[in-house]
């Protein structure tokens, strides 16, 4: 077996650490331990024992992540390294050669790359720009066939900040009960939204529902690599099977951490300061966006701190990004590796004045590529 090169993730991992202005990365800027822990719990920390803690997480933080989905218990829950590794699990225990996968596209192409290498036929349902980022229902049904295994959503959508509407939602889970489908949701900016008010979950506690997720995007922690999946316990059992053979365990520190913040009124609080720090953000975006005269067709996101505007330049996204890259040392990602050509993903949550500087260059290279005006 062999997989498929995962575009997006070998290039940050290639570049994102050798460019000056990094603009590439989908999450809010990182916390540190001393913002997220009392001086007590950081003590507690640092006299700990370093030992393998349990395997699909600990009691407490599994009782944690199930009081977030209703009626799940600690049995419906892994814990996994990272949301990735929640997503690789799903992919690999639960399709096979053959199945068939409707897969959301724009997307955080993982899923699809992994299935589209053991075999599976992956169907695009494309969300439109010109219903805001949402799926043509009639099309989604359309898709469905006896081969029909799983229907792969991404809410909020990476990269379009997109939140599935209350319509699709309804419409994705009655065609998944109908055809008896595996319904995934990769919802790691779920918390992330610019109002302030928490996108609905797919999760609704039937058998085949399947939410991953974790505390690299709205959580902010991402050195953490901790995640969940939340799903029936005979599922997670399965989960867990294919568990043994990557990760076994999550680290100590990573889980203790975790159980600490997710508690209701801490989560609260952490959530609360990346909504206040993205508002900041995209209003910077936004007015950068808008002095480019024309340059960008943009809808806004509704969550996480990620932009994905269409640009009107007539040279590849790949190209155009290795421009930016090479001549003014910001990296942003081409749409091309979300599914969408003529697109850039555009991430806003780093440090404001680094943000302006790197929009400043980034409009530097686009000046000089505009065609000039007749004299």
């Amino acid at each position: 077996m062999k997989f498929k090169t995962f575009e997006l993730e070998r290039n940050m991992s290639v570049w994102e650490n050798a460019v000056d202005y990094n603009l590439s990365e989908s999450g809010v800027h990182p916390l540190t331990l001393k913002d997220v822990l009392t001086p007590e719990e950081l003590e507690e920390i640092s006299g700990m024992e370093l030992y393998y803690t349990e395997a699909n997480g600990t009691v407490l933080l599994r009782e944690t992540v199930a009081a977030m989905y209703p009626g799940s218990t600690p049995d419906h829950v892994l814990i996994t390294n990272g949301s990735a590794e929640a997503n690789f699990l799903c992919t690999m225990t639960l399709l096979e050669p053959g199945d068939e996968l409707i897969y959301m596209v724009p997307n955080y192409l993982q899923i699809g790359t992994l299935a589209s290498s053991i075999g599976v036929e992956v169907k695009e349902i494309r969300l439109r720009p010109e219903l805001n980022w949402q799926m043509d229902l009639d099309e989604l049904n359309s898709l469905v066939t006896p081969k029909t295994k799983m229907i792969a959503v991404c809410t909020p959508n990476n990269p379009t900040g997109a939140i599935m509407s209350a319509e699709s939602m309804a419409e994705v889970r009655r065609m998944a009960d109908e055809h008896d489908l595996y319904l995934l949701s990769d919802e790691v900016y779920r918390g992330a939204e610019l109002s302030g008010v928490e996108s609905p979950t797919v999760y609704s506690g039937r058998k085949k529902d399947i939410v991953n997720s974790g505390l690299s995007k709205a959580y902010r922690l991402p050195g953490l690599r901790l995640g969940w999946s939340v799903t029936d316990p005979d599922t997670i059992w399965e989960l867990w099977k294919l568990h043994d053979y990557t990760t076994i365990s999550l680290g100590l520190v990573s889980d203790t951490v975790a159980s600490k913040v997710l508690q209701p009124d801490r989560r609260k609080e952490l959530l609360a300061g990346t909504h206040q720090f993205l508002n900041t953000n995209l209003a910077i975006l936004t007015e950068w966006i808008e002095s480019q005269d024309g340059l960008f067709s943009f809808t806004p996101p509704e969550a996480a701190a990620i932009a994905f505007p269409k640009y009107h330049l007539d040279i590849p996204s790949i190209e155009l990004i290795e421009k930016i890259r090479d001549e003014k040392s910001v990296l942003i990602m081409p749409g091309k590796w979300f599914g969408v050509e003529q697109h850039v993903r555009i991430g806003y949550g780093t440090p404001p004045e680094l943000l302006k500087k790197g929009l400043a260059l980034m409009g530097e290279t686009f000046n000089s590529m505009r065609e000039p005006v007749p004299a």
